[in-house]
């Protein structure tokens, strides 16, 4: 696990602390109970904050720990 992965995942368990680490990387809607519209724009922020980048609103539908670790890799130089 690289360093984006391991900062990308403990944005998601601040966000959803309920969820096991061998969760996290399969993390969706589908498969987060907790995860609704609230909790996408919470995580949007801590990832913000984390990474220090902006996500676009039109970007807001990231859906899944794998689609956010992909936009965080483009946007950032990690």
């Amino acid at each position: 696990m690289d360093d984006t992965h391991a900062r990308l995942a403990s944005c998601f368990q601040i966000v959803f602390p309920d969820l096991a680490e061998a969760e996290v990387a399969s993390a969706s809607p589908q498969t987060v109970r907790d995860w609704d519209s609230i909790a996408n724009v919470t995580l949007i922020s801590v990832i913000e904050e984390e990474f220090e980048i902006e996500v676009p609103l039109d970007e807001l539908q990231l859906a899944s720990f794998d689609s956010m670790l992909r936009f965080v890799r483009l946007h950032t130089s990690a």
